[in-house]
């Protein structure tokens, strides 16, 4: 019996110096323990899919440990999910009305800034089939088009153009963002949809862009800002500050966003 709780004692003690050892081991050789991953949440219109998704692979490379989980959507949902609760550090919106949302709940950490503008563009099948030469081809009761809801901000720049250019549009399908709109159009559900330049461009050849004087007067601006309950407010920050600075600028431009001076 004595030899039975010798041997046990004994094997307590080894597996103790060895659990001691193991947590206390930070001679040459032992492996450094890697910093915490820090989760940065991005709200951004559809629209900036595709110069987002760039600025995030340079973001993370410049910020080791970081992962930014961009969520994209029309900018009116974003607003509200944000005044709703949702947990976001960083919002970008595709017009000045919808950041307002989130601004006027007095969610921003400071004022929002203006990183990009954007216009209409008409998107087509490749080839243009139907031959939409201008805006007012829209109304043609032949042509199915799509547009986007009107509290989106591509909708409400259609909305605004409508009521300047007395053009009426009777659309087959009234959808949540520009990615949608784009969609219906390659997927040869739609004849045509106004979508942003940028969209166009991004489609890579999937779709055809047919550009008209009147969207210049319906141009939209993109404000971001670090949300006032941010759990990564400087890491939210560095985010802005890519984005309004160079490495944003050149990604921009690249897709065809216009950039304030």
């Amino acid at each position: 019996m004595r030899r039975l709780v010798a041997a046990a004692v004994a094997g307590l003690a080894v597996l103790t110096v060895s659990a001691c050892g193991g947590g206390s081991n930070t001679g040459a050789g032992a492996p450094s323990a890697a910093p915490p991953a820090k989760t940065l949440t991005v709200f951004a219109a559809a629209s900036l899919t595709e110069t987002f998704t760039a600025i995030e692979k340079q973001f993370e490379r410049d910020n080791p440990g970081v992962d930014v989980k961009l969520n994209y959507a029309g900018s009116s949902d974003l607003a509200q999910q944000i005044v709703n609760g949702a947990p976001a550090d960083v919002f970008a919106a595709a017009s000045d009305a919808t950041m307002k949302t989130v601004t006027d709940a007095g969610l921003t950490a400071a004022p929002p800034a203006v990183f990009a503008t954007n216009v209409l563009q008409i998107a087509t099948a490749p080839g243009n089939p139907k031959a939409v030469a201008g805006f007012a081809d829209l109304a043609k009761p032949d042509l199915k088009v799509v547009v986007c809801a009107p509290q989106v901000p591509c909708g409400a720049a259609e909305q605004k153009l409508v009521g300047s250019t007395g053009v009426a549009i009777t659309p087959v399908s009234e959808e949540p963002d520009v990615k949608s709109v784009l969609s219906k159009v390659s997927s040869g559900n739609a004849d045509a949809g106004l979508v942003y330049v940028t969209d166009v461009t991004a489609a890579r050849g999937t779709v055809q862009g047919v550009s008209f004087p009147e969207a210049a007067s319906a141009a939209t601006s993109y404000p971001i800002a670090v949300t006032k309950d941010a759990a990564q407010r400087e890491l939210a920050q560095r985010w802005v500050d890519a984005v309004t600075g160079d490495v944003g600028r050149k990604a921009l431009e690249a897709a065809g966003f216009g950039v304030p001076a």
